[in-house]
């Protein structure tokens, strides 16, 4: 561990190492702790994010330690070899939505997000298991997470394996729940924008481990509250001690400097407030008292009422807010209020014109405001049909809250991305659309579920949680859109308040569909050959992809790899018998048909460059194919000759 001195605030010259240090405190939170001479580096910490393996943990320093957590930070750094397929059959508006729902381990998930939406995310929100002793502990295996998730939900081996819960009469109680944790959030930072937020829901059994862990990845300074949420309400007379009437939402900003929430809308009451019994012309108004316990030296003079009445000054203990040259000037404005009879103590007036748009967001939230655990199952059972509701999913979150959530992190007139990678039965994405429709913005999501067993209570038709998220994204979604259509019909039947003969543009209609992936091994095959029959292997090696998989498996690996947004707009085509993909306006380009003869190859190329040519992309292109579909290296090389000749310099085969 290097230590590093604090510098003298007033040197003139720039403080290069306050500077470094203040990089590295924005690249790698965890890299700065305190030590006995000041801010201190663990270099420890440092050589493990640049892959040395040859690391322990033994120095002392200031944070949450535990065992693992040097593996957990590795599990972090380590690629996913997975890939997410696409299910265009279990999705809804699967040509024109711009929602994910993805359902996998969301480790793996979050790795394989990471070049496409990295810096992009304005929310996250997570409800992760509570480590109450009955919650699933996510099987993260350094060696090939993917491998043991395929196990795990039968993809691979004897059809699967029993998931386990985190009982309390583990050894290891706390320390599983902080390994599962870690690398998710490490990774979940790497997504966020620099003005973007983090929302977790937690009770008091991790909170403290949370905040720790937050702080390690996050950094202490962006810390930015602690939210109390009143989840009941009415007290639980089986309770042992307390009555646990509460959870957190812990807040952290990826900068906190950047980071500020937007103002709630003002309510009815506040707004009552407000009058204008002398019909000021700067409009509603109330008042406040002028005096105040605090001394002020020039706040003990006398004032005359217009009533023609002295009053020698503020009330006993007390002084005036303002001097008197200051009162008189208000008095001047019309800004004292003297009372309807003019002989009143005076007043000063504030406008609803002069105060803030809206309210400051406070850290206690009542679930007269944002819901409450009732609420959130009666919601949930009214959109999914359940054997038994007395066992139904037992912890929803209500949309009140999550769209709370929405209101103070994203704005209805800009874009946002909002993330959810334990979507459990799917509420984030629900309030998403139910808020678009509200606002008319224009935020959308990905969520993220493990296909964790449902019980047979529970489940009636639906196996899985994932399954649950599914439905209640459809059945939500279906709502919305009706009750959105509803709305607009209504409006058109109002009387036409505009000029006559004026036109407005309907609203859009928000988006309720969602595109649905699935974890899966990669399409491409791994060089895996078998020593008793090598010429078999190598002849199976020349098509390296998967032969079980189709083109759109293929297609969106693809994107994946180069970065891509899943939702991105695909055009086709077929051109010279072969299906041409265009993505994002030609920016990207790929032909995956499994063969293309030398006699094809002058067509195709050239359909290319005029479809090429139509789209007229912003920046250099990139085009694909697929190497095996060449006879041999003389195709190959005429058709990247021909587009070559015609400007499309970037090919690549796969």
């Amino acid at each position: 561990m290097q230590k590093l001195t604090n510098v003298d605030p007033e040197t003139k010259s720039p403080d290069f190492v306050a500077e470094n240090i203040a990089r590295l405190r924005t690249l790698f939170p965890e890299l700065l702790t305190e030590g006995k001479d000041g801010v201190a580096i663990n270099l420890d910490v440092l050589k493990q994010l640049v892959g040395d393996k040859t690391v322990t943990d033994t120095e002392e320093k200031y944070g949450l330690n535990w065992h693992g957590k040097r593996l957990a930070r590795q599990i972090a750094l380590t690629p996913s070899t997975g890939t997410l397929r696409p299910c265009p059959e279990e999705s809804v508006d699967w040509d024109t939505t711009r929602n994910l729902m993805i359902e996998g381990d969301n480790l793996e998930v979050l790795k394989l997000l990471q070049k496409s939406y990295a810096g992009k995310v304005k929310l996250i929100y997570i409800d992760p298991p509570y480590n109450t002793g009955k919650d699933f502990v996510y099987p993260d295996n350094f060696q090939d997470n993917l491998r043991n998730y395929l196990e795990i939900t039968g993809q691979m081996g004897d059809g699967g394996q029993k998931l386990t819960s985190n009982t309390e009469s583990s050894g290891r109680f706390h320390t599983d729940w902080l390994n599962m944790m870690y690398p998710r959030l490490k990774l979940a930072r790497n997504l966020l924008r620099e003005d973007g937020v983090i929302f977790v829901s937690i009770a008091d059994h991790e909170v403290h481990s949370l905040r720790s862990q937050m702080d390690d990845v996050f950094g202490q300074e962006n810390f930015v509250a602690a939210v109390i949420w009143q989840k009941v309400f009415s007290p639980k007379n089986s309770a042992r001690h307390f009555s646990e009437d509460h959870d957190y939402i812990v807040v952290y900003a990826r900068n906190a400097n950047d980071w500020t929430p937007n103002l709630l809308p003002r309510t009815e009451e506040m707004e009552a407030r407000y009058a204008n019994p002398d019909n000021d012309p700067r409009g509603p108004w109330t008042s406040g008292d002028l005096s105040a316990r605090n001394f002020y030296g020039e706040g003990t003079y006398s004032v005359v009422c217009p009533s023609g009445r002295i009053i020698d000054g503020p009330p006993p203990g007390t002084y005036w807010r303002v001097s008197k040259e200051k009162f008189q000037d208000l008095d001047g404005d019309k800004r004292i209020w003297w009372g309807a009879d003019k002989n009143n103590t005076p007043r000063l007036k504030r406008f609803l014109s002069d105060v803030k748009a809206g309210r400051v967001p406070q850290t206690l939230w009542t679930y007269d405001e944002v819901g409450h655990t009732q609420e959130a199952k009666k919601e949930l059972i009214g959109l999914v049909s359940f054997l038994n509701s007395d066992s139904v999913f037992e912890t929803p979150k209500p949309t009140r809250l999550l769209r709370r959530i929405l209101q103070l992190a994203t704005k209805s007139d800009e874009p946002a991305l909002v993330v959810d990678f334990f979507a459990g039965s799917g509420s984030t994405g629900h309030a998403v659309m139910a808020q678009n429709a509200d606002d008319g913005g224009n935020r959308r999501y990905v969520l993220v579920q493990l296909p964790e067993l449902l019980s047979g209570i529970e489940a009636g038709k639906l196996k899985t949680i994932a399954e649950l998220t599914k439905e209640r994204l459809r059945k939500a979604g279906s709502r919305i859109r009706e009750e959105w259509h509803a709305a607009q019909a209504s409006a058109s039947q109002q009387p036409d308040l505009l000029t006559p003969g004026a036109k407005t543009s309907p609203p859009h209609c928000p988006d309720t569909g969602f595109r649905v992936f699935k974890l899966a091994s990669s399409n491409i095959r791994a060089w895996e050959p078998d020593r008793d029959k090598l010429a078999e292997s190598l002849e199976t090696a020349v098509d390296h992809l998967k032969t079980d998989r189709t083109e759109q498996d293929i297609l969106f690996e693809l994107l994946l790899k180069l970065g891509l947004d899943l939702t991105v707009p695909i055009e086709q085509k077929a051109i010279a018998g072969k299906t041409v993909h265009s993505i994002g306006a030609g920016t990207l380009i790929v032909c995956l048909a499994p063969s293309v003869h030398a006699e094809e190859v002058e067509a195709l190329a050239l359909g290319i460059v005029d479809w090429h040519k139509a789209q007229a992309p912003a920046g250099e292109s990139t085009l694909v194919f697929r190497d095996s579909a060449f006879a041999d290296d003389v195709a190959k090389t005429n058709l990247a000759a021909i587009l070559q000749q015609h400007g499309l310099q970037n090919i690549r085969s796969l």
